[in-house]
């Protein structure tokens, strides 16, 4: 019988869709023991990442699912060069982490942390000493426009009535405007006239620490930056230095450069920060969509088809040798 290994909890709907089609399933007992558990596994489905130590034990693995759309925690060239076929949910949770983006929108610019403590504590004088500010009218800057920036730009645009300003390399002017958006003709203009400015690109070489303290110094004096997508993307040592200094309004960060977040990290203690751990894709819609859609390349690839959403299609079959017998 072939087996998949779990590597972290995902909607109990993805296990019973593999044990219905005669998989075995294991989940995983932690990260000490996931590199011996995929030495006898056929697939796997992951969400925090696979290493090279990891892959070179997996002498029978054809495929690593991952749970999500960003690979960029698998050593996805390692599992290649193995010849280990790699895919990922491209739109399970796009509006969970629209929605959920939005969220940290609201929350930072209304103060909700800092509310919510003012309350428990009986301090009711934060009605006349809290700095809420309204996001109606306001311009929102979107860095990449994918599926989860397009989704955010109707949600902002329409409900909230905000001007939306798209910076992103890829996207056609027409798809942009196509949107009621503007596009913004340099990354410099979409940070100087932004009142939030929300990240939408993959961690890659070229956009890792696409705010930095230079982007941070041509923002507005109480701009909110958001995060939802990767925190490579912002260099946070310089973050936390503009957020200190007020030099910028606020943050709302699901996804940091090292995870999880230090307890003792400075974002932890600044109290004009919201913070969540990396639950943007998480709601239990988007949790149940992401694991049907990883046992089905699961069930597919160990019935000998390739699956969908496979990063690159010619890995596929490489191990072809390896495939169990059904």
């Amino acid at each position: 019988m072939a087996l998949c290994v779990i590597a972290q909890p995902i909607h109990p709907v993805g296990a019973e869709l593999l044990r219905a089609a005669g998989i075995e399933v294991l989940q995983s007992r932690g990260a000490a023991a996931f590199a011996q558990e995929l030495a006898g596994a056929d697939a796997a489905i992951v969400r925090d990442g696979v290493n090279a130590a990891q892959l070179d034990t997996a002498s029978r693995l054809l495929l690593v699912a991952n749970h999500g759309t960003g690979t960029d925690k698998i050593d996805v060239a390692h599992a290649h060069r193995l010849g280990i076929a790699v895919s990922n949910t491209p739109l399970a949770n796009v509006r969970a982490v629209a929605e959920h983006t939005l969220y940290l929108m609201l929350a930072t610019a209304h103060q909700a942390v800092a509310a919510d403590d003012a309350t428990r504590a009986g301090n009711w004088r934060f009605k006349y000493e809290g700095r809420m500010l309204s996001l109606y009218g306001k311009t929102l800057g979107i860095v990449g426009f994918g599926r989860i920036g397009e989704l955010l730009c109707d949600m902002a645009g329409k409900g909230l009535g905000m001007r939306i300003l798209v910076w992103s390399p890829r996207a056609e002017a027409t798809h942009v405007r196509s949107f009621g958006a503007e596009v913004a003709t340099s990354f410099e203009q979409l940070l100087a006239q932004s009142d939030v400015i929300s990240l939408h690109r993959p961690l890659r070489p070229d956009t890792a620490h696409t705010i930095n303290a230079g982007a941070l110094s041509q923002m507005k004096r109480d701009a909110i930056i958001v995060n939802t997508s990767r925190g490579g993307l912002i260099d946070e040592a310089a973050l936390v230095d503009a957020l200190r200094a007020g030099r910028i309004g606020g943050a709302g960060l699901d996804v940091f450069e090292q995870e999880p977040l230090a307890p003792a990290s400075p974002l932890a203690a600044l109290g004009n920060v919201v913070l969540s751990p990396h639950i943007a894709g998480s709601s239990q819609e988007a949790l149940q969509a992401t694991a049907t859609q990883c046992a089905a390349q699961v069930i597919a690839a160990l019935s000998g088809r390739p699956p969908d959403s496979l990063l690159d299609a010619s890995v596929w079959g490489r191990r072809a040798g390896l495939m169990p017998a059904s």
